[in-house]
């Protein structure tokens, strides 16, 4: 007869342990991160409450008791939810998500619901200049630098030109406004929990994509998810990991070749909106183990270099202007944030994203993956490597020294991911923690006035 586990190492009792290790070392370096300029008067340039790009400004507004009552009902209707059929919990999902986006928003009034978009710094002013956007591409590169006559607004000068095309074509649609643009982007951020929990669902992780579900729709990252170009983006990365997983996990070579391509297109797409988004190769490495299968590497190459190179013929060429944008990035405010500081106060800055539960779930992660004594476990090992996956394109960002403040927003795309480890939680953790990531956003919101 086998001898019962000890109750002191049994993986539920582990499990428990490092979730309370991850979630009090978030809040740690969370702390750590506000208190330091504060107490020291470390000048790190990025408003007066870092890591946040943020000041204190206390606000209740139309969307606080609407942002207030979605997180009630979302709390108390959230473990029924989950159990209801995958189509119409993908459904609610989606419309719970963009109303608690809104609700967030609209703590500034409608004007929460993209108005920073018409800043001068953002993409709409050139956007709707644009008359000829090949002849945009040609001279992209020259009006990157600085010092440069006529140089490009910061976001423009420090994306490709791929973000500035989607907000060309809004334009064109009609869709040009603040506010009409703020809606596409809300719209179409609203997809990436659907993408991420299908993903998981591809690797055999159903239950987990349905836990992990109310984690990707409830959260303070929502809070820049209506107002950031950043959004969108995340959206593409998350539904091209989908692709991938899709032709990795299938054994119907035209699957593979289809999504592969597609998967490729928008890996490509990504690469072309943010110079930070190759990063996205670790996840689509991860998948590509975890779905043992490199027969649609090929075809996602393709559909990535064929994306890169039409517009390096059409005159941009991504490696040609990543040094340019590096030297503009420097010769900015870049250089007086310090590196001392922004290393690691950008992992606080995404956790305040996330939320702090994301540490917890992060820590139950490398639990997964590091322990091998529990059989039938082995799509909660996969969810944990794309958790993990989420944490490494995080760590590979701020190492870069390429990102210096702003991570809140500019790491969006690595967020959901990091949220899925959130599914491994025991149960009495993701009761409390649905609660304190809720709060957690409304306070945020109502207390720091963010910039986006």
């Amino acid at each position: 007869m086998t001898a019962p586990i000890p109750v002191a190492t049994s993986p539920d009792r582990v499990r428990h342990r490092a979730a309370v290790v991850g979630l009090t070392v978030t809040l740690v370096l969370i702390a750590a991160a506000i208190a330091l300029p504060l107490l020291t008067g470390w000048e790190v340039r990025a408003g007066k409450l870092a890591p946040l790009h943020s000041i204190f400004v206390a606000r209740v507004g139309p969307g606080t008791p609407f942002a207030i009552l979605l997180a009630v009902l979302g709390v108390i209707y959230a473990p029924r939810v989950v159990q209801w059929p995958w189509r119409r919990l993908l459904a609610v999902v989606y419309g719970y998500g963009v109303a608690w986006m809104v609700a967030l928003a609209t703590v500034y009034g409608v004007e929460g619901l993209g108005g920073i978009l018409d800043n001068r710094t953002e993409y709409l002013g050139t956007a709707r200049a644009v008359t000829d956007f090949a002849e945009t591409l040609r001279i992209y590169i020259d009006h990157i630098p600085i010092d440069s006559p006529d140089n490009w607004p910061v976001h423009i000068a420090g994306h490709p030109p791929g973000a500035l095309l989607f907000f060309v074509v809004l334009v064109r649609l009609g869709l040009g406004s603040a506010l009409a643009s703020g809606i596409v982007i809300t719209l179409i951020a609203g997809t990436t929990a659907l993408a991420v929990m299908s993903t998981a669902r591809r690797f055999g992780a159903e239950d987990l994509a349905r836990r992990a579900a109310p984690f990707l729709t409830i959260g303070p990252a929502a809070l820049w998810m209506c107002v950031s170009a950043d959004a969108m983006f995340a959206a593409v990365a998350a539904w091209a990991t989908f692709l991938l997983a899709v032709a990795a996990t299938s054994t119907r070579l035209w699957v593979q070749i289809a999504a592969g391509l597609g998967s490729g297109v928008l890996y490509g797409s990504c690469v072309m909106m943010s110079y930070g988004l190759p990063l996205l190769g670790i996840l689509a490495i991860t998948v590509l183990i975890l779905g043992r299968s490199w027969r649609p590497f090929p075809f996602a190459v393709a559909g990535a270099v064929a994306v890169v190179g039409a517009f390096a013929v059409a005159g941009f060429a991504w490696w040609e202007a990543l040094p340019v944008l590096s030297e503009r990035y420097w010769d900015g405010i870049a250089s007086d944030r310090p590196g001392a500081y922004w290393t690691w106060a950008n992992l606080a800055a995404v956790a305040i994203s996330a939320g702090p539960l994301v540490g917890a779930g992060i820590a139950v992660a490398v639990v997964e993956v590091v322990r091998r004594d529990d059989a039938g476990r082995a799509a909660a090992r996969r969810v944990a490597w794309l958790a993990l996956a989420g944490v490494g394109m995080c760590i590979a960002a701020t190492l870069s020294q390429m990102s210096r403040a702003e991570v809140e927003r500019i790491w969006l795309p690595f967020v959901p991911w990091m949220l899925l480890g959130t599914a491994l939680l025991p149960e009495r953790w993701r009761r409390a923690g649905l609660v304190g990531q809720a709060a957690f956003a409304i306070v945020v919101q109502t207390l720091f006035y963010t910039r986006w």
